[in-house]
């Protein structure tokens, strides 16, 4: 019984133990929380504090320094005043430890760029009373001093004036602004420490309820979403597989234009090529604007259209009202990319590739229609069969496939493409997408 009783005792404990684990566990994200927002309050009252200090520095900047050094440039000029008692070396120097000083404090770069331009505007002045002196020592400078005074040193103190004020005065707009964020924070944090004691407080009840049930959840979840990263690094895997050889036939097309001479369309290639190269990197976002991915396309057709300007000619007809939703970035061009090599490519002569697009109601509606070979029947039943049952083995069709799944992964079963094709006629590739804003 006593042996018994130990270990009952011993499980009791350890039981006790993993429970104390947990609500650690649970209270974690209220003492990282309470870490994030005492550093926050910390850092925006050293800002606010700072900024304060450089106002107050920056109002000790005589008010009336333009006014005062303007006078005792005059007076120095009409002899009233001897270089040796003259104030302007005084002004300058009070002048110069203000700016100075206020290079100590952390400014925004446009407050930064003010007081480096004070600083030489103070150099500036420097150098017209050196040169005013100079020209004291002889009798017939009297005009070119007063020119300097009218035309050098009245302008310079303006502009150091009125960049003191500005200085003074977007700190206290920033200070303003600080408040504001403070007071804004400090509501915000109020307000995410209630959610967060609740949220505690129903966490344990759930966890000791219900558990056990969710002990095989996160791994299937885990599991489910490591294919889905799988899949899609598939696809980028496969459009990095494309992309270089367009680059390539692409630079090529350059060296060639620019080996004939032919400057602007070298230069139109250049330009449409980083268009197109800065539309796919996006910043690395997966999800863009049809906007953007429109740009990206007629980059792409603009480039294009040079190499084989003999058969291709576009058109993009998009509505104006649809340029503000959301599409999966790198969807239209492939479709183009497949109407080019496989219909336009295929046909005798020239051909059209055309995008269009439209509000449909619930969803957006882009087309790429061309006119070029087509497909047989048997061909497009494979297309369509290879699109709804979401696999094939068919690289001709990768680039559509990869759309497909792509547009799947963003969107769901909301969108997708449809395949029309008459073979000698043409091919038509709807995509359809829910409407997403941005």
């Amino acid at each position: 019984m006593s042996g018994k009783s130990e270990r009952q005792k011993r499980s009791k404990s350890q039981l006790a133990g993993q429970i104390r684990i947990s609500y650690f566990i649970l209270l974690l994200p209220t003492i990282i929380f309470m870490i994030f927002a005492f550093y926050n309050l910390k850092r925006v009252n050293e800002r606010y504090n700072d900024m304060l200090n450089s106002v107050v520095a920056a109002s000790e900047f005589s008010l009336d320094f333009k006014e005062d050094f303007d006078f005792e440039t005059y007076l120095l000029i009409v002899g009233n005043v001897s270089p040796e008692k003259s104030q302007l070396q005084g002004l300058l120097s009070d002048a110069r430890k203000v700016v100075t000083g206020l290079k100590d404090y952390k400014n925004t770069r446009d407050n930064q760029q003010r007081i480096e331009s004070a600083e030489k505007y103070l150099t500036n002045l420097e150098g017209y009373i050196d040169r005013i002196k100079e020209n004291l020592q002889y009798e017939d400078r009297y005009d070119n001093n007063m020119l300097i005074w009218e035309n050098d040193v009245q302008i310079v103190t303006s502009l150091l004036q009125e960049t003191i004020n500005e200085y003074i005065y977007y700190e206290n707009k920033q200070l303003q602004t600080a408040q504001k964020e403070s007071e804004a924070f400090y509501l915000n944090s109020m307000k995410i420490s209630v959610v967060i004691v609740v949220f505690i407080i129903v966490s344990i009840i759930i966890v000791s309820s219900l558990g056990p049930i969710w002990i095989t959840r996160p791994i299937e979840e885990q599991v489910k979403e490591e294919q889905k990263q799988l899949r899609k690094a598939e696809f980028e895997v496969l459009q990095a597989q494309i992309n270089p050889h367009f680059l390539y036939n692409t630079l090529d097309a350059i060296v060639w234009s620019a080996e004939a001479g032919n400057n602007r369309q070298v230069v139109k290639m250049v330009g449409s090529l980083s268009e197109f190269f800065r539309s796919s990197l996006n910043k690395g976002k997966e999800i863009v604007t049809i906007k953007e991915e429109l740009q990206h396309v007629r980059s792409y057709l603009e480039i294009q259209q040079i190499r084989y300007q003999d058969i291709l000619s576009y058109q993009i007809d998009v509505d104006e009202s649809i340029n503000a939703y959301y599409i999966p970035k790198i969807t239209i061009q492939p479709i183009v990319e497949n109407a080019l090599y496989h219909g336009i490519k295929n046909k005798r002569g020239g051909g059209k590739i055309t995008v269009t697009g439209s509000d449909a109601g619930e969803n957006i509606k882009i087309t790429v229609h061309d006119n070029g070979m087509g497909m047989t029947e048997e061909r497009l039943n494979e297309v369509r069969d290879s699109l709804n049952h979401r696999g094939t083995d068919n690289h001709a069709i990768y680039g559509m496939y990869n759309v497909n799944e792509r547009i799947h992964l963003s969107f769901g079963d909301a969108g997708g493409l449809d395949v029309d094709s008459v073979y000698g006629e043409g091919t038509t590739v709807t995509i359809t997408l829910p409407k997403i804003l941005t």
